[in-house]
């Protein structure tokens, strides 16, 4: 009989994980989940690390930061994003449906991915680089982590279900004790809490490797974070909420201040600080090294942290135990636009939670029941047709603790479009669930189009009347 080979036995295929991070907060956040085993084991792990700073070119990434070769550690290689997609932007540019294919067999080739199963790991799904990457491997599964506040609102906008559906876990730092994310919950993504002694267990290590920080210890910390490039508010108004806060530091009794601005902060805000703090009488540092504020509360151990509404705000207290408090969620509260801005929710959280810098006394902390009821109210008050589910829950919170205090996080108009409880006096309240008020109300919006369509043509007529009457005149 003829010799007859035995079949062949495909080779295993290799697996590599791609680990997306634009800042040095969220690669911790990464090395903390790693280390506490919550990613399967992999063949092979990137780190890429993508640039979102307006000019790129002349801010440096977070991989250039002191301490993070001691990140570097638990990755095989790191990538960068915005050499990869050069010269395009990381937060521009996205693959054309038609070129992802192309894209994927450029970044197998160009990162030696080979044929390996990829798996992605990302942060921000609902916005590039995340989306872009998620969108040039379309069969890697996904895992989502959150570095910060936002996490506990709804995605900003309705993702795209081929995205969606891929996502497997929404990965955070337990920065409200107990409270449950909203994000991605649409698709059904469980979330899973990132230990927080693994955590600040990795910016010990950050902060030994950070090197030497010029500040007095025990001093209070005042962080900025450069809200005008947002266009939340003006550079002018952004400059007074910092004396505000210095202000509000220096009148609790802190003679010690230390400012930490934001890295695209410019240089002239810190000089106006100075020049207050010397009208004060108080002595102000100000820490121009890139280093996380998490790594100052290990090195300075702050008597307070002063911010507006920053993520740095929580860890201080909940993985530090500092003393902390907020100044200018008022202002910010009233200007966020849309309703649905993604700070909102990271806002009301630290409004709700934390003490003002400016009030004498520290209001009582929201109970859990209704920081969570607040959550779906505001939730659903942003994204209705993404949450549809929410509105019982909305509807009873309102209901029960509207107030004067709570209003705040509402906007009459947005109540009024969402008939919900609290957009109109309570003695008018049956005025919505009318049938007969509610079909004049809408032939009133009927008329009101159909005047605003044809008000050109009436300006015509009116234009052509007025010239053939000059004529006649004349």
């Amino acid at each position: 009989m003829p010799h007859v080979p035995p079949p062949r036995v495909p080779a295993a295929r290799g697996r590599t994980q791609l680990f997306l991070a634009s800042t040095l907060y969220g690669a911790a956040t990464l090395a903390a989940a790693l280390d506490a085993g919550l990613l399967p084991a992999a063949d092979r792990r990137l780190l890429v690390v993508a640039n979102t700073a307006a000019v790129p070119e002349t801010t440096p990434a977070f991989d250039e930061a002191p301490g993070f070769g001691r990140l570097r550690a638990r990755f095989d290689e790191v990538r960068s994003w915005n050499e990869t997609i050069s010269p395009f932007h990381p937060t521009g540019w996205s693959p054309r449906p038609d070129d992802a294919p192309l894209w994927e067999r450029h970044l197998r080739l160009l990162w030696g991915l080979g044929d390996d199963d990829v798996e992605i790991v990302l942060e921000s799904i609902q916005v590039n680089p995340a989306l872009a990457l998620a969108q040039v491997f379309p069969d890697a599964p996904l895992e989502v982590y959150a570095d910060g506040l936002m996490s506990y609102g709804p995605t900003r906008s309705k993702l795209d279900p081929l995205i969606g559906t891929r996502v497997r876990r929404l990965l955070h730092l337990d920065l409200v004790p107990g409270l449950r994310p909203l994000l991605l919950t649409e698709f059904g993504v469980g979330a899973e809490v990132v230990p927080g002694e693994a955590f600040t267990k990795v910016l010990a290590e950050l902060a030994e490797a950070a090197g030497p920080v010029e500040a007095p210890e025990g001093a209070a910390l005042v962080l900025g974070q450069y809200l005008s490039a947002l266009d939340i508010l003006t550079p002018e108004e952004e400059e007074r909420l910092h004396v505000r806060m210095l202000r509000g530091t220096v009148r609790r009794g802190h003679r010690d201040v230390v400012f930490k601005p934001h890295p695209s902060a410019p240089p002239r805000w810190s000089r106006l600080l100075k020049e207050e703090a010397e009208r004060l009488g108080a002595r102000l540092t100000v820490l121009d090294t890139p280093v996380l504020a998490e790594v100052l509360y290990q090195r300075l151990r702050p008597a307070l942290v002063v911010a507006c509404f920053s993520t740095a705000l929580l860890t201080a207290r909940t993985f530090h135990g500092l003393p902390v408090a907020r100044a200018g969620t008022d202002l910010l509260l009233e200007r966020l636009t849309p309703y649905q801005n993604s700070n909102r929710v990271p806002v009301t959280l630290v409004d709700a939670l934390l003490p003002d810098l400016e009030a004498p006394e520290r209001p009582a902390e929201v109970d859990r029941p209704d920081l969570e009821g607040l959550l779906a109210a505001v939730g659903y008050a942003m994204q209705p047709q993404i949450h549809p589910g929410l509105r019982p829950a909305a509807e009873r919170w309102l209901a029960a603790h509207l107030d004067a205090r709570t209003r705040r996080y509402f906007k009459r108009r947005r109540l009024t479009a969402l008939a919900l409880p609290g957009a109109i006096p309570s003695q008018l309240s049956f005025l919505p669930r009318n049938p007969a008020i509610r079909k004049v109300a809408r032939r009133a919006r009927a008329v009101h189009r159909k005047l605003t369509r044809e008000r050109p043509l009436h300006k015509k007529i009116h234009k052509k009347i007025h010239k053939t009457l000059t004529r006649g005149a004349a």
